[in-house]
This record gives C-alpha cells, structure tokens and sequence, in this order.
C-alpha cells in the first residue's frame, strides 16, 4: 500500500534532532504524552509499543501499516525504527535484542519488483533509528516498558558494500519465490511451497532473514546481529571492515578456502608462525584468530563488521585420525533470566537464534591421543548450519526443560556418581560433586554441563541454587557425522 502526499509526515532534520534530544535519556513512560501504556493496562504483551511511544508522543502521528517510509526529512524519505539493546553475554557494551522486522514479504508482487524500487530497499534507504534500554532480564509486559530509558538516535545509510549485500539477499528471496510461481501456476500448490521460505534460504543469507513460518504473513527482516553492529557504530565502537569485498556467503567460502590452501596440512602452530603470530593460549580462540588473520584483519574477531552483521560464528573440533570425535561442542550460556519466563516461546529464545548462525568449524586432527592443539594439523574449515528439524527436534526440547526446570521451580542439585561404584565422586577440594539435574549428554544431543575449575567457587545462583557456569554443548560424535558429510569450504 502506497502513502500518498498529504499522508506524509513531514520533518526538518533539525526538528527531529531537537525532538529526540528531548527524549534522550528519559524513560518510555516520561515521555508518552500519548497515553500508549494507559491503553495497554491489563494487556500482558503489545507488539511494538516502544515504537508505538515514538511515533505518537514525539513525532505525532498514529500507527500504520504502509509499505512506505514513516517520515519525509529535509525532503529525504527515511524510515522510523524503535528498537530494544541489552548488555551483551559475549563481550563489553549493548547488543540488539531482537531482529529489526523491516517490511512484508509481498508473496504476490515482489517477483515483479527490482531492488532499487523495491519495498524492501525503500523502507532501507535511509533509516531513523531511535534506541532504548531494554533493562530487564527476560520478557516483560507491556506496562514494564514504561521504564525503560531512551538512550540515542541514529541516521543509517548502508555503504555501497552493505547495500550489495542487501541486494544479494533479497534478489536470492524473490528468485526462490519467481520458481515458486513458474513450477506452480494455481496458489493451492502455491501455498504448499511458501512454508519452506524461512529455512530453504538460511544457509545463504548474510544480513537478513524472513519471519514468522507462513501461513504467518512473512516479513523481512534485518538479523539481530546486523541491528547489533549498526547500533555499536552509533555508540562510538569501532568496527574494523575486512580489506576484501565479501558480499555472499558463497564468496565467504571461496575467499576462505583461496586464503586457507597452503595452510592445510601444517600443525596448527606452523599456520599461526606461518600467520605471523604467536598460537593462542586458549585453545577456543585459535579458530577466531585464524579466521581473522587469513581474512586480511587485524583486531578481535568481536570486532569484524562483516563476522558480527553476517552472524558467522567460529568453532574448533580437534577429529582423531579415523575422524571419530574427541571432544563435545561447546555452543552458547544459559539465559537464566530468559529461562524464568514461563510465556515465553522457543522461537523468540536466544538458543532459537544462536543456533541458526553460519557456524565455521576448524577442523584439526590429532596425531596421536591427547596431544596439545597447537600440535594438531589443520585440515581445513567447513561450514555447519544446523536445520531447521535439529533445532525443532533437538535443540528445543532440551531448552523446553531447561525452561520448565527454572521457570517451574523444580531445579536440583543431585550428586556426581562414580560410574562404576555408583558412589558420590568427591573433589581434590574435598567437596562431594553435585550438579544441577538439566539434561545431560547420555541422553540428549544437545545437553547442558557446567564449566568450572573450583567447587568452592561457584559464581552463578539460580533458583537459590550455586552452581558453575551453565552452557548448552551438542555431543561431539553428533558433531563428528555431520563434519565427515560436510565438503571444506
């Protein structure tokens, strides 16, 4: 649906500046001269009502659901998005948390679209982004938001290179639609095709991802790390960019596998001398190194624009020779705030998200048993994204009990048994090993263990309970099938 002219909402720049110079720092509910949250007492959940704020106390005008963008300023058509930061788990500063939803999938029309004049890069073009503070652990309801502080604004314009990425994204979502239409003539075939649009693409796709599942009317939308380094740039983090234009996964691959040929065969301590730079002490960094410094950058792996907005992710497997596993997968923490949520939905987790990044696993081999990493040859890198049925039929219900656990208040801590005693293991410290009951790796793919070196430290406490570190971990010969059908990159 097109806006027309007297629908426009009309702005100067410095007006805008002025209005959200205003609002900076104060909370929602200061600032909402609406009476959003008063329409919202007694609704638990109001999608979007942060933006709801923005759009009707400081900018005037009401909610709508034109594919065009939301303001004209300084005769620019710009869109306005609200969006939520949080502390980030991973490293220091905020991180989104969520994806940006931008516009419709236009099922009908977006085969007859080209990019430039699309809906899709319209909405793009030039974005107003307006950030809060989303200072809670876990889901909230809609009253909660009242007190939630607006903590800056944001004129985006994508570079020539993130554009084309854009591009490349969306031209691989209507190709996938245009074969829908040319193999399907009437819309009952039609529709028995669309439901496979949110996973047939997502091995593919660098920036952005389409949500919910049809018959859901599916929207794009950008993901929650591509939102998370547009705001660190607009908060002052320097985000270093890879010397080499990278603009498709497909050319990620090939440029890696180019860079990474004459290194394959060598102990991972001769491809790091080889690199130039000392092997990492720890050996969880050698793969977020090595990534980084084959790809021509220089900094921390946290801190390449292209491995954050992509949601590339690095990992090590160290194989035997026969390619059995050694060692299982560590993978993301539990979000025991996310946990104690009982509404919440698998799909709006952070195990739903993490688990559907572009994984790059360095494969290495060990020589013989037990050896150092750093003596381990390197085979090469290849890639893992797990499917849509591993994250429903896997990752899910571990997180399920995981959540009916916490949430439900049924979390225990329930002895470590000597396999072949059957009695209570008892540490080097003198205290007998427990552990909290969440599922374990003899009887899931996807389990949960904790990670610690003192059991008279135990730094986190759920439920009343101490306990280690918690984090979620898929077992290693899972890991090891899928790697022995994978291709290097």
């Amino acid at each position: 649906m097109r806006r027309e002219r007297h629908e426009l909402h009309i702005f100067t720049r410095e007006e805008v500046v002025r209005r959200l110079e205003a609002a900076r720092n104060k909370t929602l509910g200061e600032i909402d001269t609406a009476g959003v949250f008063e329409r919202a007492r007694g609704k638990k959940k109001v999608t979007g009502i942060a933006g709801d704020v923005i759009e009707q106390s400081v900018f005037g005008y009401p909610p709508d659901s034109y594919q065009e963008p939301d303001l004209l300023i300084d005769y620019v058509p710009t869109e306005l998005k609200t969006t939520g930061l949080r502390p980030s788990k991973k490293v220091s500063g905020l991180e989104a948390k969520e994806p940006m939803s931008i516009t419709a999938v236009s099922l009908g029309t977006i085969t007859r679209e080209d990019f430039e004049h699309s809906h899709f890069w319209r909405k793009l073009r030039n974005l107003l982004i307006v950030y809060y503070l989303y200072d809670a652990e876990g889901t909230v309801e809609a009253l909660d938001y009242a007190r939630f502080p607006v903590k800056g604004y944001q004129f985006n314009e994508f570079s020539d290179e993130e554009k084309e990425i854009l591009k490349n994204d969306w031209e691989l979502v209507r190709s996938f639609l245009s074969q829908i239409e040319e193999e399907c003539p009437f819309e009952e075939e039609r529709k028995k095709r669309y439901p496979l649009l949110s996973s047939a693409l997502r091995d593919k796709l660098m920036f952005i991802d389409t949500a919910p599942k049809y018959p859901h009317p599916p929207r794009f939308r950008l993901k929650r790390g591509t939102v998370t380094a547009i705001a660190r740039k607009a908060f002052g983090d320097s985000m270093e960019q890879l010397p080499t234009s990278i603009t498709t996964i497909s050319l990620f691959d090939d440029e890696l596998r180019k860079r990474t040929a004459k290194l394959v065969g060598l102990t991972v301590a001769e491809v790091f001398e080889a690199l130039g730079e000392s092997v990492p002490r720890e050996g969880k960094a050698i793969v977020s190194r090595m990534l980084v410094r084959v790809l021509g950058g220089t900094g921390r792996f946290s801190d390449i624009d292209l491995f954050v907005q992509a949601e590339i992710e690095p990992k090590t497997c160290i194989l035997t020779r026969r390619g059995g596993k050694t060692e299982d997968m560590k993978m993301l923490p539990l979000d025991f705030g996310e946990l104690s949520q009982v509404d919440l939905s698998f799909e709006e987790s952070s195990a739903y998200d993490y688990f559907r990044r572009h994984f790059y696993v360095a494969v290495l081999e060990e020589p013989s048993s037990g050896v150092n990493p750093s003596a381990c040859i390197f085979k090469g890198f290849k890639r893992l994204d797990f499917s849509d049925t591993f994250i429903e039929q896997e990752v899910k219900p571990t997180w399920e009990t995981c959540r009916d656990l916490v949430a439900g208040q049924k979390l225990r801590l329930v002895p470590v048994l000597n396999k072949k005693t059957g009695k209570p293991i008892v540490n080097k410290t003198g205290v007998e090993r427990n552990a909290p009951n969440f599922p374990k790796s003899s009887e899931h793919k996807v389990f949960v263990r904790g990670t610690g070196s003192d059991s008279t430290r135990k730094p986190v406490t759920v439920n009343g309970l101490s306990m280690y570190r918690q984090n979620y971990w898929v077992h290693g010969s899972y890991i090891a099938e899928l790697l022995r059908a994978a291709e290097f990159v």
